[in-house]
C-alpha cells in the first residue's frame, strides 16, 4: 500500500491550497485518514481527520481555515486550506488507517511541502 501526495506550493498569506492524497494497493476497508505537518525544528503534528463515517477532528490551529474530505471509494483524502498564514509552512503528509485480511495498519505518503510567505 503506497500514498502519494500532492499540491502543495508557495502561496501568499491570505491564499489558498489544495493536496491531495491518492492510495494505491490492497486494503479491505479504511478506517481513517489524516494530514499532519511537520515546521523546521518541530514536531509532526496532526491537523485534520476524517474518520470512513465521515466524521471529521481538526487542529485548534487550522479549524475555520481547513477542511478535509474523503473519497473511500476512490481512496482518496483532500485539504482544502484557506486562509493561509506563515505559522502553517510544513511539509505535510497525508496517513492512511486500513485493514487487511484482519490487521490494522496505517502507512504515510512521501509529504508536500507547503510555503506561506509574501
Amino acid at each position: 500500500v503506497q500514498l502519494q501526495a500532492s499540491g502543495g506550493g508557495l502561496v501568499q498569506p491570505g491564499g489558498s491550497l489544495r493536496l491531495s492524497c491518492a492510495v494505491s494497493g490492497s486494503i479491505d476497508s479504511i478506517n481513517n485518514m489524516a494530514w499532519y505537518r511537520q515546521a523546521p525544528g518541530k514536531q509532526r503534528e496532526l491537523v485534520a481527520l476524517i474518520y470512513s463515517s465521515g466524521t471529521t477532528n481538526y487542529a485548534d490551529s487550522v479549524k475555520g481555515r481547513f477542511t478535509i474530505s474523503g473519497d473511500n471509494a476512490q481512496k482518496k483524502v483532500y485539504l482544502q486550506m484557506n486562509s493561509l498564514k506563515p505559522e502553517d509552512t510544513a511539509v505535510y503528509y497525508c496517513s492512511l488507517n486500513y485493514r487487511y485480511s484482519g490487521i490494522n495498519s496505517q502507512r504515510w505518503g512521501q509529504g508536500t511541502l507547503v510555503t506561506v510567505s509574501s
